[in-house]
C-alpha cells in the first residue's frame, strides 16, 4: 500500500505548500496531491504542482481532484503537458465533475451546464488523450465540438499521465472501467469499496484502485471524533454525522489498521483533518510514524 499526502492548499500560501511537499518527499510519502475548487479559496493546483515538480525529484504529483470543467479543454491539455514534462512524468490526474448541492455555482461561473457535467468530463479526457497521442484535426464528442485543433507537445509519459476518476455511483464505476486508468473514491464502508472494486474489475481493463481518506490520529477516540466534526463543519458547513456517511473519516490510535480494511486499495491519499497550521504539523508527525 502506497501513501500520499493532500497538501492543505486552502489554508496555507503557495510557498509553504511547496515546502510541505519537499518535506513529504523527505519523510517517505509516495505522493503529494492538490485539490481544486472555485467555491473555496485554494491555490490553483496545476500551478502549485508545477512549483512542486521543480522542488522535488522522486515523489508522485497528483490532483485530488481536478475539475476539468473549470478550464478550456485544449488550454488545460497544454498546461498538463508542461507540468508532466517538468515533473519528468511523475504526474497523476485525479479528476471529477463536482457535487450536487455544492458545485452548481462553479459550473455556472465557467459556462458549463451542470446537467451534462459527466459527458463534459469524459469528452475532455478523451480529447486530452487524442491530443497527447496524435494531432487530431477536429473533435466531436457528446458535448464538446471543435472543427479545428492546435498541435499539443507530447507529455513526458507516452499517451499522457494516468487519469483516475473519483466517484462510486454505478455510473461512475461503469465509466471508470471503460475509460479511466485509476479509481479514487472515498466511501466510508470497506464492504462497499470491495464490492465497487469488483464491479470495476469485471470490465477487464487494468485500473489502479486508490482511496481518499480523511484522518485525525489520536489515542482518545472521543477527542479525535470531536476534531473530525470540527473539521467537517469548517470545511463543508456540515457535521461529521452527515459527512461521515459520505466520506472516509478515521480517528483513533489504529488508523493504519482501519485503512487496511479497505481491501484492494493500492494507493491511499491521506487528508489530515486540521484547520490550522500548528495542528497540521502535529498530525503530520503522527501520520509519518504509521508509514511503512
Amino acid at each position: 500500500m502506497k501513501f500520499g499526502l493532500l497538501l492543505p492548499s486552502g489554508r496555507l500560501p503557495a510557498r509553504s505548500l511547496v515546502d510541505i511537499a519537499v518535506r513529504a518527499e523527505e519523510l517517505g510519502f509516495d505522493s503529494v496531491w492538490a485539490g481544486d475548487s472555485l467555491v473555496r479559496a485554494r491555490v490553483e493546483p496545476l500551478t502549485l504542482l508545477t512549483a512542486v515538480a521543480q522542488a522535488t525529484s522522486r515523489i508522485t504529483l497528483g490532483t485530488a481532484v481536478l475539475i476539468p470543467a473549470h478550464r478550456h479543454p485544449v488550454q488545460a491539455a497544454l498546461s498538463i503537458t508542461a507540468l508532466d514534462q517538468l515533473s519528468g512524468g511523475r504526474l497523476v490526474l485525479g479528476v471529477g465533475a463536482g457535487f450536487p448541492g455544492f458545485s452548481e455555482q462553479e459550473f455556472d461561473l465557467v459556462g458549463v451546464r451542470f446537467k451534462t457535467r459527466f459527458s463534459h468530463l469524459d469528452d475532455t479526457v478523451t480529447l486530452w488523450r487524442q491530443l497527447w497521442t496524435g494531432q487530431p484535426e477536429s473533435f466531436h464528442g457528446k458535448v464538446l465540438h471543435y472543427d479545428w485543433l492546435p498541435e499539443v507537445p507530447p507529455p513526458a509519459r507516452p499517451g499522457g499521465p494516468p487519469i483516475w476518476l473519483g466517484g462510486i455511483t454505478p455510473n461512475a464505476l461503469r465509466r471508470t472501467a471503460r475509460l479511466y486508468d485509476g479509481w479514487l473514491p472515498y466511501p466510508p464502508d470497506p464492504a462497499e469499496y470491495a464490492s465497487a472494486l469488483a464491479t470495476i474489475r469485471e470490465g477487464g481493463r487494468p485500473v489502479t484502485p486508490a482511496l481518499f481518506a480523511t484522518v485525525y490520529l489520536d489515542d482518545d477516540i472521543e477527542r479525535g471524533t470531536a476534531r473530525l466534526d470540527s473539521y467537517c463543519r469548517d470545511t463543508y458547513n456540515r457535521p461529521l454525522d452527515v459527512i461521515g456517511t459520505i466520506q472516509v473519516m478515521l480517528t483513533g490510535p489504529d488508523v493504519r489498521a482501519q485503512l487496511a480494511r479497505f481491501a484492494g486499495a493500492e494507493h491511499v491519499l491521506l487528508r489530515i483533518a486540521a484547520s490550522d497550521p500548528a495542528t497540521f504539523e502535529e498530525q503530520l508527525e503522527k501520520v509519518v510514524d504509521m508509514l511503512p
